[in-house]
């Protein structure tokens, strides 16, 4: 064995020049796996952090039929006692909140516009979602998105009228004083919504002290199975679900960039294989007067192929460490995020915002050097079978 790795090694060096190019070309396709694979987890990442900040959190409960038809029809009673104990101090929970959730019209002077009509507890809100407490809601006070201020052409300290139903399909409408606009990290967020408070939105609607959806936050958003089964023997007649099954587009999503991922190594590892293979096929071609003479003198077929096997090994390994190594410097160096702002249209309608912060994930490096290592190998399997089909006779003679 350490004949045969000393023999790999100095043949490696045997041509510097070619054994550099393919430990480069070996370097730039670890580089571009690791930086493509973090772009990913980044975009992804990014995604599901904005759904579950826009109202969505890790858990919601609603009424049976709410789900299939939003409206005020479907409301619930709050939280019982048990379900409203275990919610305060259970250590899987970290943030929770009690919501009124209707379809509504908003009118300025000039526009009309549909929206959804939320009733919040700011207090509750903070650290839920991304509205927080940064505004002090008053009974005639309403917060408007920055995009649908515009679209309403309306500003702060100006009256808007808002408008929806009752349980009894009355229309009832009331005036509010515009006293916030708040920014959101898409457009399409700052249209929909406007906030009132939860206990002027029930007045108005006459709905009692009843709620549209309690949203709950856990301390670890992927394991969620142990809280969900509390939260449904507790609330046995509500529907509790969890963010994945409540936003199955961003399912889909995350799933089209893991497979985007998946086809972007294999498309890089067929490159990086053709590459070592014709490297050790040419290598094999120049020494096979070498190898021939090595069978004579007693060297198996075995040792052979162990000896090209070992070659490969190095320059995988090699281009391996710098190519992590340069990896990890890209990604530290846009830690502070990647400005897609000349795009920010497009990345809006997929619920991303133009900064993208890359995430690099010990489980993705694992995964990238397994997967050229062990394929590498196998790939490599070939020239080594080659090399040992020579006839010591024939090559001897050449």
């Amino acid at each position: 064995m350490k004949l045969l790795i000393t023999l790999a090694w100095r043949n490696l060096w045997r041509y510097p020049r070619r054994t550099s190019i393919i430990i480069i070309a070996i370097t730039i396709g670890i580089w571009s796996m690791l930086n493509i694979s973090a772009l990913m987890r980044g975009i992804i990442e990014q995604q599901v952090n904005n759904a579950i900040q826009n109202f969505i959190g890790h858990i919601q409960i609603h009424s049976p039929s709410y789900r299939d038809d939003p409206v005020i029809n479907y409301s619930m009673s709050p939280p019982q006692a048990n379900l409203l104990s275990f919610l305060n101090n259970s250590s899987e929970i970290t943030h929770w909140a009690t919501r009124v959730r209707v379809p509504g019209v908003v009118s300025s002077e000039r526009e009309t516009i549909g929206v959804s009509l939320l009733g919040i507890d700011p207090a509750q809100e903070q650290g839920l979602s991304f509205i927080g407490n940064q505004y002090i809601i008053d009974d005639h006070d309403i917060i408007l998105g920055r995009k649908l201020a515009d679209y309403l052409e309306t500003r702060l300290g100006k009256r808007v009228v808002l408008m929806s139903q009752t349980e009894d399909n009355e229309i009832v409408e009331r005036g509010f004083r515009v006293a916030g606009i708040y920014d959101a990290k898409t457009e399409d967020i700052e249209m929909q919504f406007v906030f009132i408070k939860r206990q002027t939105a029930q007045n108005m609607l006459e709905m009692g002290d009843k709620i549209s959806e309690l949203e709950i936050l856990s301390s670890d958003r992927e394991e969620l199975d142990s809280l969900l089964a509390k939260l449904r023997s507790l609330a046995p007649k509500l529907d509790v679900q969890t963010w994945q099954t409540i936003t199955p587009i961003l399912q889909v999503s995350i799933k089209i960039n893991e497979g985007f991922l998946l086809i972007w190594y294999i498309v890089v590892f067929i490159a990086m294989a053709f590459g070592l293979i014709n490297t050790l096929l040419m290598a094999i071609f120049e020494r096979t007067r070498e190898i021939g003479l090595l069978q004579a003198l007693g060297m198996k077929p075995a040792s052979i192929i162990g000896q090209i096997l070992f070659e490969s090994l190095f320059l995988l390994v090699i281009g391996l460490i710098i190519g992590n190594f340069i990896g990890w410097l890209t990604v530290m160096a846009t830690a502070d995020g990647l400005d897609f702002s000349q795009y920010a249209a497009g990345y809006e309608m997929i619920g991303l915002s133009s900064l993208i912060y890359p995430v690099l994930n010990l489980s993705d490096i694992l995964t990238v050097n397994i997967l050229i290592i062990s394929l590498g190998l196998v790939a490599s399997f070939y020239p080594a079978w080659r090399a040992a089909q020579i006839v010591p006779l024939n090559a001897i003679s050449r």
